[in-house]
């Protein structure tokens, strides 16, 4: 057999190779252009910061030197200068010009580099938010009553409390938001926003800011938090796809309408749908109800466990329950209808009052009832197991199948 040689060259990029295949320096000096006096200039400047974030170090602006004391400064950055030419005084101006501009808008513009130079696949763009909790007191921060609407430019944002992501609700924090790609999750757009901001208040004007600034067509994805009557008619001339809500009653009640038989197998194995048209927020639409196979055995499982949950804790109240004395019978019939409004799988039967003497020879009512599945309920939650509602402004049939890959929005 005869092999062809090949030769491969190996290259250790690290965190400099990265920043400069991407011309990172170039275009800020191209927003912020270049002044002969200055001895580093503002690129070259964003270029050691990201360095020194990259090396997972946190200091004091006024240590940022420190950082280059032992690297070899000239090969990273430029000849001819010195550690200590990256001085806080430096930073902070260059910090104050960035800001000036805008953090979001340079994003958006080096994103828009990688897009170019790498080949970045833009057919759909995911939008999320995440939040960071942070330590101290932050004097500048708002209370939860006042909460951002929409997109704020102008001012900072407010290290305040909020809806906490990661689970520290005792701790102040920031939000992020971030569109990534479909493609490698390449980060495209970043937002930073205050502690207390709402998902639902602020994705349909960070889509449609986005969209703007672009140079390609993009289908946005988003969650649920997305889809609201506001953001139908805010969004109405863009393409998206989001999951809808279920706390909307009808959706709520689409998935529990159909059967597993009654929807139409998917090309893809393991999914099923059926189309729907719905009049919501005025806009007639179009929502396709989806059922996986793998999720509704996982939904399944999580059913029967509630259903035995609420079995047990219920059936032990009505066995003390039969041991309690009403001095009235409307009593004893309001009790047991309390306990009947929380059920959810179950329903009572044969229900008894009986009237008797206590010791004390005073007339009492006691109650008996057995407990038992509401099979009609617990076939509707059934039905309604491993499906989800999506969305899509645009929608043709030979992108029906563009929920396989969504599916966890």
């Amino acid at each position: 057999m005869n092999y062809q040689k090949e030769e491969f060259e190996s290259k250790n990029l690290d965190h400099l190779g990265i920043i400069d295949e991407i011309g990172i320096v170039e275009k800020i000096n191209e927003i912020f252009l270049v002044d002969i006096r200055e001895k580093v200039n503002t690129g070259e400047v964003v270029k050691a910061i990201i360095l020194n974030g990259l090396g997972f170090v946190s200091r004091p602006l006024y240590l940022f030197p420190d950082f280059f004391q032992d690297k070899p400064i000239e090969h990273l950055i430029k000849e001819g200068i010195k550690a200590s030419d990256l001085n806080d005084d430096k930073i902070g101006r260059v910090m104050d010009k960035l800001y000036k501009y805008g953090l979001t808008k340079i994003f958006l513009i080096i994103a828009l580099e990688v897009v170019k130079k790498f080949g970045i696949e833009t057919k759909y763009s995911h939008l999320d938010s995440s939040s960071l909790h942070l330590h101290g007191e932050y004097k500048n921060c708002v209370n939860n009553e006042d909460k951002e609407q929409g997109i704020n430019k102008e001012n900072p944002i407010n290290i305040t409390q909020g809806y906490s992501r990661d689970h520290r609700p005792d701790l102040k924090q920031c939000i992020l938001d971030l569109i990534v790609s479909s493609d490698g999750d390449i980060p495209l757009f970043f937002r930073g926003a205050s502690g207390n901001e709402s998902d639902k208040a602020v994705f349909a004007h960070i889509l449609v800011e986005y969209s703007k600034q672009i140079d390609f067509e993009s289908i946005m994805v988003a969650d649920s938090a997305l889809y609201s009557e506001n953001n139908l008619k805010l969004m109405s001339n863009m393409k998206w796809i989001s999951r809808v809500p279920l706390s909307i009653k009808k959706a709520k009640n689409l998935v529990k309408a159909f059967i597993s038989k009654e929807l139409k197998p998917s090309d893809i194995k393991g999914y099923s749908y059926q189309e729907e048209k719905v009049f919501y927020g005025g806009i007639e639409q179009r929502w396709l109800l989806v059922e996986s196979t793998e999720r509704k055995k996982a939904d399944l499982k999580k059913l029967s466990k509630k259903i035995l949950e609420e079995f047990l804790k219920t059936n032990k109240q009505l066995v003390k329950l039969e041991k309690e004395d009403f001095c009235s019978k409307s009593l004893a019939e309001l009790k047991i209808k309390d306990i009947i409004a929380k059920l959810k799988y179950h329903q009572t039967s044969d229900i008894e009052i009986t009237e008797k003497l206590n010791k004390g020879q005073t007339v009492v009512y006691q109650v008996r009832c057995k407990l038992i599945e509401n099979q009609e309920l617990i076939k509707k939650h059934e039905n309604s197991c491993g499906r989800f509602i999506l969305f899509f402004e645009y929608f043709r049939h030979n992108q029906i199948n563009t929920y396989r890959n969504i599916e966890n929005i």
